[in-house]
């Protein structure tokens, strides 16, 4: 993240205010650091609500496997997302309501401790130059933040510069790229290009689809 190619002009801000949080785990196809990670979000969620300053994310980062490639993160991603989000839901925190649970829904985003996220996966057999990272690793970015930005009206202006960054790095925009509320963003968290038949493996346990209002 710290190479000046890396495109997310968001997490490379975040590293150099150094609100860039990161927490050490093992396997990413294990649950064994789950509790610890759910812990880590929730907190995160809280320290923002109390300060809700412009460019934080949280990077969790696993020791291996290494040598998994874009369908095995993909799924190694959905069963930790889905075990945070159980525990989330067992631990009693509301699902944030100015998005949707329901991961086919344009609005979706998951939400942990009360607020929203998006998820973006990197891993060394990424297909795209801008998301490979030399160990499996989940950054969490809060959507409010997202919604800040266009309420300063510099969302579009980052959003090309991250297009632009992107291009240079890797001769090509990422197709998955859109913007909120157009298509769900659940299919660019793991960052391998999907079609349109591609379901997400995703649900939140024992309550309906939540809808912002």
């Amino acid at each position: 993240m710290s190479d000046p190619a890396f495109p997310c002009v968001g997490a490379k801000a975040a590293l150099a205010r150094g609100t860039l949080s990161v927490l050490a785990c093992k396997n990413i196809e294990s649950s064994w650091d789950d509790l610890r990670i759910h812990d880590a979000i929730s907190h995160f969620a809280t320290s923002y609500q109390a300060d809700p300053s412009l460019f934080r994310s949280l990077a969790i980062t696993f020791d291996g496997p290494k040598d998994l490639d874009e369908i095995q993160f993909e799924r190694a991603l959905w069963t930790r997302l889905q075990s945070l989000s159980d525990k989330d839901a067992w631990r009693g925190y509301e699902y944030d309501a100015k998005v949707s649970s329901d991961p086919d829904d344009p609005h979706f985003s998951l939400s942990f401790g009360g607020e929203a996220f998006f998820v973006v996966g990197l891993h060394p057999h990424a297909s795209r130059p801008a998301r490979r990272f030399h160990v499996p690793t989940l950054v969490f970015n809060l959507h409010d933040q997202f919604e800040q930005l266009r309420a300063e009206g510099k969302y579009e202006t980052m959003r090309e510069k991250i297009l632009v960054r992107d291009e240079a790095l890797a001769g090509t925009r990422n197709p998955m790229l859109s913007r909120h509320g157009e298509t769900s963003e659940a299919r660019q968290y793991s960052g391998r290009k999907v079609g349109q038949e591609w379901t997400c493996p995703f649900s939140v346990r024992g309550s309906p689809a939540l809808r912002p209002t």
